[in-house]
């Protein structure tokens, strides 16, 4: 069953908290704040509010600085507000919505009009949830498409760079998946790699990500050095030989590389690490292969791959 959605109400006033928790009770998960500064450090804590009602009037920091700051921070910027306040001149209204509001809400309150303005922007905000997993999920197997892979990967392989951080790459290919799709059909296939796919997501951190990348290979970014990377990935290997889904022995190979602030391109890394993938299919796949800058060597795609 899906968890109800949550409201974060804002105001200093105890009795307009009451009143506007009474409208939705039931209807969400309710949160309060009683200042701009609890609004800011709630708006960060999991699980964060999809909607937040504010007051605009408060002592501290009131509503319009409460909103700017909120949209202007990545972790809070999505999440839509609705002002609720007893100024109700169109110059008032008209400073909100440019400060990112999605929309406005007069005192005094009118239970009806609360839980109908609420309800609408909850709404809109599950469909943009939905297109948003969509476009950056993998229709099939659940897991990060490349999109996200990559752009994650920007943003993690910055962090190498400028505070020498542990990232190591890590692609991910099942052996001989052609031929499970030959002798048993593409819709077994498909089983076998949500199966693989569920897998590897069940034994990775949540700070780790793991994309499929295409057909029967996955990306997995590790946050650790390229041994402990190496002892978790051979793990997961005998894992996947142990998994047999569908009732079919499955092995992968593995190509492990560690980013390093000298070598932080994503594509290069991807390359070595799909040099790993070779040369572990050389010596009979189901194998785990690390890959170094100084040694690795790029060698074309031959008769070993699958």
């Amino acid at each position: 069953m899906m968890e109800p959605y949550t409201v974060l109400i804002v105001d200093d006033v105890r009795t307009n908290l009451l009143v506007i928790g009474q409208c939705l009770k039931g209807l969400y998960n309710v949160r309060e704040a009683i200042s701009g500064a609890q609004c800011l450090k709630l708006a960060r804590t999991e699980p964060q509010p999809d909607l937040i009602l504010l007051d605009v009037v408060m002592p501290d920091l009131d509503g319009y600085q409460v909103c700017k700051a909120l949209k202007a921070d990545p972790m809070t910027a999505e999440i839509p507000v609705i002002f609720v306040t007893g100024k109700d001149s169109d110059d008032d209204e008209q400073h909100g919505l440019q400060l990112g509001a999605v929309d406005y809400i007069t005192k005094p309150i009118r239970p009806a009009i609360v839980r109908a303005r609420v309800s609408a922007h909850i709404q809109l905000k599950q469909q943009r949830d939905k297109l948003q997993h969509m476009a950056l999920h993998d229709q099939l197997t659940g897991l990060y498409n490349r999109h996200f892979l990559v752009e994650s990967a920007r943003q993690r392989l910055a962090r190498v760079v400028r505070h020498r951080t542990p990232l190591t790459v890590v692609l991910i290919d099942i052996d001989h998946f052609k031929k499970i799709n030959d002798a048993h059909g593409h819709l077994t296939g498909d089983k076998v790699l949500t199966k693989v796919a569920k897998l590897l997501e069940s034994n990775t951190r949540r700070e780790d990500v793991v994309a499929r990348l295409g057909g029967e290979e996955f990306v997995i970014l590790l946050e650790c050095p390229l041994d402990v990377a190496a002892q978790k990935m051979e793990q997961l290997r005998q894992q996947v030989e142990r998994l047999e889904p569908e009732g079919l022995h499955v092995t992968a190979s593995f190509g492990l590389v560690e980013a390093s602030p000298y070598n932080a391109d994503f594509s290069h890394l991807l390359v070595m690490a799909d040099d790993g993938v070779y040369k572990a299919k050389a010596q009979g796949r189901n194998h785990v292969i690390c890959c170094r800058a100084e040694t690795s060597a790029i060698k074309p795609k031959t008769s070993p791959q699958e």
